[in-house]
């Protein structure tokens, strides 16, 4: 027969309480609960309804990490006004001048940036998969159009997907489903402290045909994509706290298990709200 002392029932019964407390307490989470937080953590309702442009400035510096080596420095900048947006990371090589990616609100486009006027792996993956830039994912809050501001007005979806480690750090991870249906795989990471959006990830996989039957086939793996946005260094500024620091990784790896990985790597210098932006900064070509 067990026999349990008073004072071992009583801690028994303490942690008892406090595991189904914290089971509790994430079964309540809700994810409107979370943007309520993370929009609170821009700034008050009115500084975020006050907000129609952005301009920010600064220095990037663009790394081959995987599949090559080598580094540049540049110069960024994002211009944004409402649901529109033109980012622009220049750099100048031989061949390579950077990335440009535009949305007019509805239409988006991606600039050929090499000297033969051919695309990026990672322009081409944004014009062939380009909800990040459509929906105002990209750039994440420094966006005037973040699709967390209104998500009633842009009819997307977020889902509370519970808290993930990320680098040993726990946070809060919410998966978007935009209304236009899209391949990616689209989580959002938030600090659970401050309710920041610290992170974005977006992922897909593609599956080989069977062309070439079988034993053509054999040894290969899907082909994946993955574009990894990190966002640090809140600073305030007009009564909104935004991110100065931004790292975007791109990786590929392919069939054969080739893998390559970029990154373009963002301090900004300067954040300039509602500034006047001339709209042909916009246009798609």
């Amino acid at each position: 027969m067990l026999l349990v002392s008073w004072r071992q029932f009583a801690t028994l019964l303490f942690f008892a309480v406090i595991s189904s407390s914290a089971f509790l307490r994430a079964a309540d989470v809700k994810s409107e609960d979370v943007v309520a937080r993370h929009l609170d953590s821009i700034g008050t309702a009115q500084a975020r309804k006050d907000l129609k442009s952005r301009v920010v400035e600064g220095s990037c510096t663009y790394r081959v990490i995987v599949g090559g080596s080598g580094a540049v420095d540049g110069k960024f900048v994002l211009a944004t006004a409402g649901r529109k947006a033109n980012f622009l990371f220049k750099v100048n090589t031989n061949d390579f001048r950077g990335e440009q990616f535009i949305s007019d609100g509805s239409k988006t486009s991606e600039a050929g940036t090499y000297n033969d006027k051919t695309r990026s792996e990672l322009g081409y993956f944004v014009y062939s998969q380009d909800a990040p830039l459509r929906e105002n994912l990209l750039g994440g809050v420094w966006s005037a159009g973040w699709p967390l501001l209104d998500l009633d007005a842009r009819k997307g979806k977020v889902h509370y997907e519970g808290s993930k480690k990320v680098d040993g750090k726990e946070l809060i991870a919410l998966r978007y489903e935009p209304k236009k249906s899209t391949d990616l795989d689209i989580v959002l990471y938030f600090d659970p402290q401050t309710y920041q959006h610290v992170m974005t990830i977006y992922k897909m996989e593609r599956s080989n045909s069977l062309a070439g039957g079988e034993t053509a086939q054999a040894g290969k793996q899907p082909r994946r994509y993955e574009i990894e946005e990190r966002f640090s260094d809140f600073k305030t500024a007009d009564g909104l706290t935004l991110p100065t620091h931004y790292d975007l990784r791109y990786t590929l790896e392919t069939e054969t298990g080739f893998k390559k990985t970029i990154e373009w790597e963002v301090k900004a210098l300067g954040i300039h709200n509602n500034i006047g932006i001339d709209d042909r900064s916009f246009q798609v070509q």
